[in-house]
């Protein structure tokens, strides 16, 4: 998406699931697209923030009419979000979908750990966030390597290079140039879901489309696809909520 302008400061609005209903505040964002040709609506599940796009000529009326339309959609989901979980001590993060609980040490020397089902970090209390997030985006990488060089093999393809990301609005994507990039919160989800991803790339490798071809391929590589994306509809909103 390419914003023709600097949006401005988010704003609040109020949802209701149904009338009568308890109000819902959330923020609300603003896009302008120059690629948008309709007024589009959709929930950012990892900042709780509805995002209306607008086309080039489109206007906060229309942007609100279809808020308005929808409302009871967004209020519903806002409200299956549930809280969001910070990186810190004393939580509880899933890592391969197993909780970790997060134990802060501040005499501990060296890198945030994994022990069992415990991940140790030491340092300041200030720096416990961005050690988390070092460590999930080493474990992810080292996760998804292996896994990418397999599906490779057997399909017979090269993959480029390799990146990490916190995106938003996809798990994982395919360039013509063969980079693929991951989020690094699938680390978080179970390894037959993170497997099914790398390898749903995989195959873009084969086929940078969704024909008839790239599904052979990918059945090939992943027979579980349809489950894996049925877990990540249902849990994946809650891995944005974290951090």
């Amino acid at each position: 998406m390419t914003d023709l302008a600097e949006p401005p400061p988010p704003e609040t609005v109020q949802l209701r699931a149904h009338p009568g209903a308890v109000a819902l505040a959330c923020p609300l964002v603003w896009r302008r697209s120059a690629r948008a040709r309709l007024v589009a609506l959709r929930l950012d599940a990892g900042s709780g923030a509805v995002v209306i796009t607008l086309p080039p000529e489109g206007t906060r009326r229309a942007g609100l009419a279809l808020l308005r339309r929808h409302a009871g959609w967004v209020a519903g989901r806002l409200a299956a979000l549930g809280p969001g979980l910070p990186l810190a001590a004393g939580a509880v993060l899933p890592v391969g979908d197993l909780p970790h609980r997060v134990l802060h040490d501040p005499g501990q020397d060296g890198p945030a750990r994994i022990e069992g089902a415990r991940i140790l970090v030491g340092g300041a209390a200030d720096t416990v966030a961005q050690q988390l997030r070092d460590l999930l985006l080493d474990e992810a990488d080292r996760r998804i390597r292996p896994k990418l060089r397999q599906h490779a093999e057997s399909l017979g393809v090269v993959p480029g290079p390799v990146r990490l990301k916190d995106t938003r609005t996809r798990w994982a994507s395919c360039a013509p140039d063969g980079t693929l990039a991951f989020s690094w919160r699938l680390v978080m989800a179970p390894d037959w879901v993170l497997d099914y991803v790398v390898a749903h790339e995989v195959a873009h490798l084969r086929e940078l489309n969704h024909s008839a071809r790239f599904w052979a391929a990918l059945q090939r590589l992943s027979p579980h696809h349809e489950a894996a994306q049925q877990w990540l509809r249902e849990h994946g909103p809650g891995l944005l909520r974290i951090g």
